[in-house]
Order: C-alpha cells, then structure tokens, then sequence
C-alpha cells in the first residue's frame, strides 16, 4: 500500500497594535507575518487588510513599499500578495540550525522511527507556532498537516495548546483572545480553544481529538527553553485509529523521554556567538 498525503488549510495571521513612531514598521511586518502564513498560495488585498486591522488604501500603501524593497511580490495572474525573494535571502545571514533543532531533530527521527507516524518540531514565536521539521513514519498512511515553514496561532494545534498550557492562565487567555480573528479559518471558537487548553494543562500534554484535517489526531509535548518556559513542542499525528487512549500515554511516554534529554542538551550547549562584519 502506497503512502497517502493528507493536506491541511492554510493559516492566517493577525497584526499586533502598535502606537507612536514604531507603528508603520510594526504594520508592515505584522503584514508580512499574515502572507507568511499563505506561503506560495497568497492573499488578495481585502483579506490581507481584514487580517491586519487595516483600511484597504493603508494596506495597499504598505504593500507597495514592500513590493518596492522585494520583501513582498504580487502574482501577476490572481493579484494575490505573497513573501518575495528578498525575504530567503536575508534568513541566509543566519545560520541553518538552532541550538533547538541540532538538540531536538535526533530525538525528533528517533521518536517517529519507533512510533512509526508523522512527527513535527514546532517553535512558539510570538503569537504563532512554526514548524522547524517533519518526519516521516514507517506506516504507509502519514499525516501532511504542516509543512516545514508553515505558521498557525498558537491555539488552534495540539502543540499550540501545550505551549499555552504551559503559560500561565492569563497569560494563556490574552494571547487567545488576540488570536480570536484568526480562528475562524481552522473551524475554532474562543471557548473551544481555551478548554483544549485547560485539557491539556490539567493531562500535561495536548491531545487534539479532531486535528487540523479531518479524520487525524495529534499529540504534543512541550520542550522547556533554558529559563524553564516552554519554546517548542513535538508532535506525533497520526489517522484517528491508529491513536486509541492507550497507544496515546505509551507515545506521551516516548515523547517525554526524549524531551528530558533535548533539555539537558539545551542546557548544555555552548552560546550563540554574535557574527560581526
């Protein structure tokens, strides 16, 4: 039996609020946020501006200057906006692995070469989870939820949920409530978002019963930064019968394993040197 993708929709962002001298700059990222979660589909003007909070003509202006700079390019066909070629370039003055992903991508292919389902690295930045990585299991049905690259709100995913469990409740509730526009697209109410995340706060993990596609499931444990707060998630998804209750606490076990040595690696890396020209 040959393997089987299953797709999810595309994310949407919100723009953080910002006064004073810093508002224009904090307007055009926030907008560059929005079509990161687009990735090569794009989004029209109006949606871009519903997303931000903005007018249609502050949107537009913004959009321009970035089409001027690169950092933003409009498809000639549909009209659509999407992340230029300027952006990649500029991310190539980093270097290609984190602390996080050397520490964590091992135990991340170890994880799925024994469970044998799809498993994902997902960063916390900001009010939105990224997937740093994804692996592939042995079972011949894997899970295509994410893609390396894609963004979605924190309160919308499994991993989503266990970082916020991890926060404290206020802090959990606000980030939700700015994200509140943003879950209409993913099917999601406030109310539905912060019981998953007092469920996950009250097991220690995130188990989303219905994934972000249809007939999955998926389930996460946080991994602790240096300071102790939670910065990344793993997930393992998996089609729903392939994640009973009882195959969910053995992998929770496996996941958590593996957590306590991607901690202890963290804490023991070396630091990040500063590049200087």
């Amino acid at each position: 039996m040959g393997s089987r993708s299953i797709v999810s929709p595309v994310g949407n962002a919100r723009l953080p609020h910002a006064s004073g001298g810093t508002q224009s700059i904090k307007r055009a990222l926030g907008v560059l946020r929005i079509l990161a979660t687009a990735r090569e589909a794009g989004l029209g003007l109006s949606e871009i501006a519903r997303q931000a909070g903005l007018t249609r003509p502050t949107a537009h202006r913004i959009l321009g200057t970035l089409v001027a700079e690169g950092l933003v390019e409009q498809k000639p066909r549909t009209r659509r906006y999407a992340v230029g070629e300027q952006l990649p370039l500029l991310a190539l003055s980093r270097p290609a692995r984190s602390p996080l992903q050397a520490a964590a991508l091992p135990h991340l292919t170890a994880a799925v070469d024994a469970i044998g389902d799809t498993g994902f690295l997902t960063l916390r930045t900001g009010l939105d989870t990224i997937c740093l990585s994804r692996r592939f299991g042995r079972y011949p049905i894997q899970v295509l939820a994410l893609d390396v690259g894609d963004r979605r709100p924190l309160g919308v995913s499994s991993a989503g949920f266990a970082i916020l469990a991890s926060l404290e409740p206020h802090e959990a509730r606000s980030i939700v409530m700015q994200n509140r526009r943003r879950f209409l697209s993913y099917g999601i109410s406030v109310d539905e978002a912060l019981r998953s995340v007092a469920d996950a706060g009250t097991r220690g993990y995130a188990l989303r019963d219905r994934g972000l596609v249809p007939g999955t499931r998926a389930v996460s444990v946080t991994i602790g930064g240096t300071d102790g707060q939670a910065v990344a998630a793993l997930t393992i998804a998996a089609i729903a019968r392939r994640l009973p209750q009882p195959r969910v606490a053995a992998i929770v076990e496996r996941l958590r394993a593996h957590v306590a040595r991607i901690e202890t690696a963290l804490r023991h890396a070396p630091p990040q040197r500063r590049r200087h020209p």
